[in-house]
């Protein structure tokens, strides 16, 4: 009997001290979300604190929040307390983000929450998430993605416009992309369509404006059913709202939307088989095919220049040129391969050259043979081969060869190997000239002693930096000034970044302010009256104007949870800040 009245004790007492532990926990609505919808975050505690420090947010924007709330419940006659901050956030792009830790100061410790993981993924058809604004606005601004042929070639261009249609019921003020499409299987480029133009048109037969916001280029590099992906945007729209002004109209208000244009898919069909030439290489357009030499006269050891061109509308970027054939007697550099391609709504266009630099060795006539080049012609959907004429140039004047077994002659035209020249290679320099360099040896150098004494004389200074350091840190009084002194200017800088926003601003300014008194005289924030703090102030010997002034930005503080203020006045309070701040340091 003892034993189990034991056992219920120890089980009353355990249970006890864990309701009366301290939690501090974030919460999330949903751990999946797309990038148009919209995530809420709670952080829930069941202690009042001080210092309220969020996480930074990163990948996603504040849409609203923060939002505090205070409950209180009776349950068996015990009490028992929570307070929440909530955030609603918009994700900036996708992928896998965790939201960090939030960090609140109670009973004189600091707790932190958990950090938790986000999944965003492309944009869903019907957001989940909403108001009577964003159902509004959703109905009547799309996105939509216009493709030129849902069932290309191969290799054939195809053009995506973006347009954003827009109702006359609401108005749209900016808007960015948050997301872009990857265009993967495909070779892409954007046209540049200058200034945006706002034109009259019809969206599922209702009249709209609409803006061209994008025009991408599109080659498909791979056959079969592909995707591509939609354009997200982030859209601030004027819908009108519930309320009125004082003569009966509507007024209205601003809505961060994210709309995204639905994915399209195309079928891409393979190139034709049946008739493929074998000098085939991946042309697919309409083209013009030349070959020619800036000269068909010269003599032996002089240059000349022959051009491999194919010009048109197609892939001009996507394939390569036919190779020219010489006779082995003139030597061939490797081409200068040269591009003059541009690109509009019918893709590329323009022309590729290769520049191939000859230089005949001998005097003779030699041919060089025709070049073919193929292409598949979308518009007839079949193969064509154009073919170059022959060229013969013409050495007048040079050194010749006695036809032997290894030269020929044909119809009067001699193909010949190239003679290796004696002084072919006279440029090479064959003596090294090689000079000993003089170098101080490292050994017994000045920099040998100085590296070998620093050690030693390091060991004294690290000794005096270790008794300070012992030092500071059994100073707990000083170290928990030092440390209500740092979140005072830190708070103090945070004040400054949110300067024009001002619930931030004030908040942090206030949280500034009262860090400031904990360091200096040493007072909890249970204990922060304003009578309180105005004689301890005149106790330690602050100055009347100090002390006003003091006063006056803890009460600008407070006016600011209910009245509006401007920038200007947030300066204005920011600098006077500084200033008394500055002042009481000096005083007290």
């Amino acid at each position: 009997m003892k034993n189990n009245i034991l056992v219920f004790l120890l089980s009353f007492f355990v249970s006890a001290s864990a309701l009366s532990q301290v939690q501090f926990e974030a919460e999330l609505s949903r751990t999946k979300l797309g990038i148009n919808e919209r995530l809420r975050v709670d952080f829930t505690m069941n202690e009042d604190g001080d210092n309220f420090n969020p996480p930074d947010f990163k990948n996603f924007t504040v849409v609203g929040g923060p939002n505090q709330s205070i409950s209180y419940s009776y349950l068996n006659g015990k009490k028992t307390y929570q307070k929440k901050y909530s955030y609603f956030l918009q994700p900036t792009s996708r992928g896998t983000f965790t939201i960090g830790q939030a960090e609140i100061l109670i009973k004189g410790e600091i707790y932190k929450t958990t950090p938790l993981q986000v999944e965003v993924t492309t944009a869903v058809d019907k957001p989940t998430d909403g108001n009577n604004s964003e159902l509004i606005a959703s109905d009547n601004i799309h996105l939509v993605a216009e493709v030129s042929k849902s069932n290309p070639y191969l290799n054939e261009g195809i053009l995506v416009e973006y347009k954003l249609y827009v109702s006359p019921r609401i108005d749209v003020s900016d808007w960015r992309p948050i997301d872009s499409p990857k265009f993967t299987d495909f070779w892409n480029q954007n046209i540049d369509i200058g200034r945006l133009q706002v034109k009259n048109g019809t969206y599922k037969g209702e009249e709209y404006r609409y803006v061209t916001l994008q025009k991408t280029v599109l080659y498909p590099q791979k056959t079969g059913e592909l995707i591509i992906e939609p354009l997200t945007l982030n859209v601030s729209v004027q819908v009108p709202s519930d309320r009125r002004d004082i003569f009966g109209r509507r007024l209205s208000e601003t809505v961060q939307k994210t709309i995204a244009a639905d994915s399209r898919k195309i079928q891409v069909k393979p190139l034709p088989t049946e008739g493929k030439p074998a000098t085939f290489t991946g042309a697919v357009g309409s083209f013009q095919f030349s070959v020619n030499t800036n000269k068909t006269s010269l003599d032996a050891t002089e240059s000349l220049e022959a051009t491999v061109r194919v010009s048109g509308n197609g892939n001009l970027k996507l394939f390569q040129l036919p190779k020219l054939e010489t006779p082995g007697s003139l030597e061939v550099y490797e081409p200068e391969h040269l591009e003059n391609v541009k690109t509009n709504a019918n893709g590329m266009y323009g022309s590729i050259t290769d520049t191939y630099t000859i230089v005949p060795q001998l005097k003779g006539k030699y041919p060089i043979s025709p070049v073919v080049f193929s292409y598949f012609d979308v518009n007839s959907e079949s193969y064509k081969t154009l073919r170059s004429d022959e060229l013969l140039i013409n050495v007048e004047n040079g050194p010749t060869q006695v036809a032997s077994a290894s030269s020929s002659t044909e119809n009067g035209v001699v193909k010949q190997n190239v003679p290796t020249e004696k002084k072919q290679f006279r440029y090479l320099k064959l003596s090294p000239d090689l000079q000993e360099k003089n170098e101080v040896p490292f050994f017994k150098s000045v920099l040998f002693w100085v590296l070998l004494l620093v050690p030693f004389l390091a060991i004294p200074l690290a000794i005096l930096f270790g008794k300070k350091r012992e030092a500071r840190a059994n100073d707990v009084e000083g170290r928990k000034l030092r440390k209500a002194d740092k979140l005072a200017k830190k708070y103090l800088s945070e004040a400054k970044k949110n300067l024009g926003d001002q619930q931030r601003f004030y908040d942090s300014l206030e949280r500034a302010l009262h860090n400031y008194l904990k360091a200096k005289l040493s007072i909890k924030t249970g204990e922060m009256s304003k009578e309180k703090i105005k004689d301890l102030l005149d106790n330690r010997g602050a100055s009347s104007e100090n002390n006003l002034a003091f006063i006056q930005l803890l009460e600008s503080c407070e006016f600011a949870r209910y009245t509006p203020a401007s920038k200007t006045s947030m300066q204005q309070d920011y600098d006077k800040a500084v200033s008394v701040i500055a002042g009481l340091d000096k005083q007290i």
